[in-house]
């Protein structure tokens, strides 16, 4: 499923139209993007948290030439399903 089907989706459930369902789902992905670049986490309970972590830095390989490069730490976004959702997926 794609944005675009998951704002059909919606629209079609609640009777919203597809403009609105688009700005709410917009300002949605909005709000936990400008939390997780402060630093803040977003808990959902039942569904999932939206969290960033620390990946440390570690030495790989140039696929093209086969050199070791040095790959710096870096800070990523993660999600950790909730227990609701871990049982609907079941």
């Amino acid at each position: 499923m794609n944005k675009t089907d998951l704002i059909n989706n919606i629209s079609t459930k609640s009777g919203l139209t597809k403009k609105d369902v688009e700005s709410v789902l917009n300002g949605f992905l909005g709000e936990i993007t400008d939390a997780l670049a402060s630093g803040d986490k977003v808990q959902l309970i039942g569904f999932g948290t939206f969290e960033t972590r620390k990946r440390s830095g570690r030495t790989g390989r140039n696929p093209q030439t086969g050199n070791e490069i040095v790959i710096p730490e870096s800070i990523v976004p993660a999600f950790k399903a909730g227990n609701k959702l871990k049982e609907a997926v079941k």
